[in-house]
């Protein structure tokens, strides 16, 4: 392809390259979608982005119109010289199609399961794309799985729980929704907790001790001083069995260093052995961050007593 001479117009201004989904701004100038929706997601937030080429002023929220007309000459150009045809792209997810899905997912009756599994499946799918995280929390995705994740648990059933944790994990944001409904939510701890205790298989308590972390992130003090020894006795058998995969050891490890300042918590923590197997841990020669994490854990007990 070195040999080719590719026509300029068919070069995305950002990237350099062959644009694969060709967008127009309101300045007029085309750019492959993924680079200028990049550009706009990185401009400062208390200010807009300026188009690159005209340095005219750029909302982040500005409307991209797909230039179809370039798209079909650059399919064409690309068939004749031999050249990887450009796929035909996606199109770009609709706040519509999410709320539909939300309205699905809070359909209360059990008849509704294997609906509640086909949206957690189609959730699940959107989520994959990094592009599609900041819609879906703007749409209110991650509340509604929240939800959902506490009904599974006060019923007691798992159909379609792994996809929501899944769903929950890649969507995560820390929205003032989000904190309303989590920041004091002492159950859906407890329903973390519920999970991690559980048979269910480690793939799904990794995911559980990963959202439970974030969830910690965000918890009022008051939540983690309210926080039982079954707990903290929890935690430590998870490290102590080693089962779950090296991200979820470390998202436990966060857990007990985001409750540790609390003087009763790291009393608990201690007289649930934790001290002695973070030792054992660290003998075993885990990877340098789980290492980190051990090391600012033990420092708590010394330092905060």
């Amino acid at each position: 392809m070195d040999d080719i001479e590719i026509p300029q117009y068919f070069l995305c201004p950002i990237s350099l390259q062959i644009m694969k989904d060709p967008v127009t701004t309101v300045t007029g100038i085309t750019y492959d979608r993924e680079s200028i929706e990049q550009w706009l997601v990185t401009a400062s937030p208390s200010e807009n982005a300026v188009c690159p080429v005209t340095k005219q002023p750029l909302a982040r929220t500005a409307d991209l119109t797909p230039n179809h007309m370039l798209r079909r000459l650059i399919q064409a150009w690309c068939t004749s010289n031999a050249v990887d045809r450009i796929p035909t792209p996606k199109s770009p997810l609709h706040r519509s199609i999410l709320l539909k899905l939300i309205r699905e997912l809070r359909k209360s009756d059990q008849r509704d399961s294997f609906l509640h599994v086909n949206a957690l499946k189609k959730l699940d799918e959107l989520a994959g794309e990094t592009k599609n995280h900041q819609l879906m929390a703007e749409a209110g995705v991650p509340k509604a799985v929240a939800l959902f994740v506490l009904r599974c648990v006060k019923e007691g059933r798992f159909l379609g729980l792994e996809e929501a944790l899944r769903v929950l994990q890649r969507t995560w944001a820390p929205t003032s929704e989000i904190k309303r409904l989590l920041e004091d939510n002492l159950d859906f701890v407890k329903s973390m907790w519920w999970v991690l205790s559980s048979d269910l298989e480690n793939a799904v308590k990794t995911q559980a001790a990963i959202v439970l972390k974030r969830v910690l992130e965000v918890a009022s003090l008051g939540l983690k001083e309210r926080l039982e020894f079954d707990f903290f006795t929890q935690m430590v058998k998870l490290l102590r069995a080693n089962t779950i995969s090296q991200q979820g050891v470390r998202a436990v490890l966060h857990v007990l260093i985001q409750t540790c300042p609390s003087g009763r918590n790291r009393t608990k923590i201690v007289e649930a052995g934790a001290v002695l197997e973070l030792i054992e841990m660290e003998l075993c020669n885990p990877e340098k961050k789980t290492t980190e994490l051990i090391f600012c854990l033990l420092a708590l007990f010394v330092f905060l007593r």
